[in-house]
């Protein structure tokens, strides 16, 4: 992600003394060096001169470059075969850091709020509504592929015995939405407001009920997305 400019202001003891522009102390002309757009791009994304960038740095450059205004599915595709030589995943996390807004199947399952996961398995619900009222079999398993690898991982999460126990109850009720999701998408967005209602007790998702299976649940989930 873009970080901010920070400004050096470097003033000398006394400005009359300062040698002129292109000059040393000694009046010999001071040869000026920039820096080339290589390193200005790799110190703009973490890097400090003589450290090549990471992968998730390259693409983080390489999308500020284009000025999209929507990574479509298309769009996501030449990222691909530009950077064939990074993981689905590191592609993935430089999407989700770059701010750029993602199609559905791009930004895929967002877990790391409730909030978000809602959203997005509701972007999603919508992208298989419409292939299913354009009898699109292959996208609509394609998007059910994208739950079914999230469900995936929260429940390989969730049953890990290092997680703790706070993070392991969040990644349960994830993984009983994306079930749900799974079992018949077109009843989810109901099913979803009444489960809000079973376990908090407002659908600002503020505070677990004390007498609700999430008793043991945090108000958000901890930063981690699958």
């Amino acid at each position: 992600m873009t970080r901010p400019c920070q400004a050096i202001d470097v003033t000398s003891e006394d400005e009359n003394d300062a040698p002129d522009t292109g000059e040393t102390h000694s009046g010999e002309p001071e040869c000026l060096e920039t820096d080339s757009d290589e390193t200005v791009e790799s110190r703009r994304y973490g890097q400090g001169p003589g450290r090549p960038p990471s992968k998730k740095q390259r693409i983080l450059a390489w999308l500020a470059n284009r000025n999209w205004d929507v990574v479509s599915e298309s769009r996501a595709g030449e990222l691909a075969q530009v950077f064939p030589d990074c993981s689905d995943d590191t592609r993935r996390t430089a999407l989700l850091e770059c701010g750029t807004p993602l199609a559905p199947l791009i930004q895929g399952v967002v877990q790391d709020t409730y909030k978000h996961l809602e959203a997005t398995l509701g972007a999603l619900l919508a992208e298989y509504l419409a292939a299913r009222e354009s009898n699109d079999a292959p996208r609509r398993q394609l998007i059910r592929s994208v739950v079914i690898h999230a469900k995936d991982h929260t429940e390989l999460a969730a049953h890990n015995p290092k997680t703790h126990d706070l993070k392991r109850a969040v990644k349960l009720e994830m993984a009983l939405w994306l079930r749900t999701w799974l079992e018949n998408p077109p009843l989810f967005p109901e099913w979803v407001e009444l489960r809000k209602r079973e376990i908090f007790p407002a659908p600002t998702l503020s505070e677990p009920a004390p007498n609700s299976s999430a008793e043991q649940m945090p108000v958000e989930p901890v930063d981690d997305s699958a």
